[in-house]
């Protein structure tokens, strides 16, 4: 191979990889701990003005980086209690666990500024559903304790010192449960919270 052939392949093997310093700096994975608000819509269908109490709680997800601006993360927490209204009074309580797995688009992956879109996929199971003893001699109720739904998200990732992240998160999630009475389906409880989210992420 002649020199300036030599030399040319250097040159762009040098330009490729400079192309990609941070993604080759940090690694592929991203791990972040946020603190989560969940707003829920609400939306009931079956006469009894249906709703769950608003909170806050811990999550953690982890991401693995395909390519500097692809990326796929895993959302996970512990399951959350929530108190359960019939028209303002307290009925009952249930726990949900909502693991959601989406695919980002990472803009500008190599700035201090580094906005994410996501969409994906939300499993959300159902357990501990209590009601009051009055509620369950009058109705007899039960709910689905499985849902299957979309999630969106929007995002950004703000370094702060080398590989460590504040994160700041919005996320839209269909959860929704078919409601029961003495064995017959009611109508649908469709909680579909927004979760809007603070955190910080270390990547390596």
């Amino acid at each position: 191979m002649k020199l300036s052939s030599t030399l040319r392949l250097a040159a762009v093997t040098l330009a490729a990889l400079s192309l990609q310093p941070a993604f080759a700096d940090e690694g592929p994975f991203m791990v972040r701990v946020r603190a989560v608000h969940l707003d829920s819509a609400n939306k009931d269908s079956t006469g009894l003005g249906l709703s769950i109490n608003n909170k806050t709680f811990p999550e953690v997800d982890f991401s693995y980086f395909f390519t500097p601006n692809i990326a796929a993360e895993l959302i996970l927490t512990y399951p959350q209690k929530q108190r359960l209204y019939s028209n303002g009074t307290e009925i009952g309580s249930l726990k949900h666990l909502p693991p959601t797995l989406n695919l980002q688009y990472h803009f500008n992956p190599a700035g201090t500024v580094r906005p994410y879109v996501g969409a994906g996929l939300n499993y959300t199971n159902f357990s501990s559903v209590e009601f009051a003893p009055a509620v369950q001699t009058a109705l007899q109720p039960s709910i689905k304790r499985n849902s299957y739904g979309l999630a969106a998200q929007i995002g950004v990732d703000i370094e702060v010192a080398k590989n460590i992240y504040l994160n700041l998160d919005l996320k839209k999630v269909n959860i929704e449960t078919k409601v029961y009475s003495k064995g017959a389906e009611v109508g649908k409880f469709k909680v579909d919270p927004t979760l809007a989210s603070v955190g910080l992420g270390w990547r390596f």
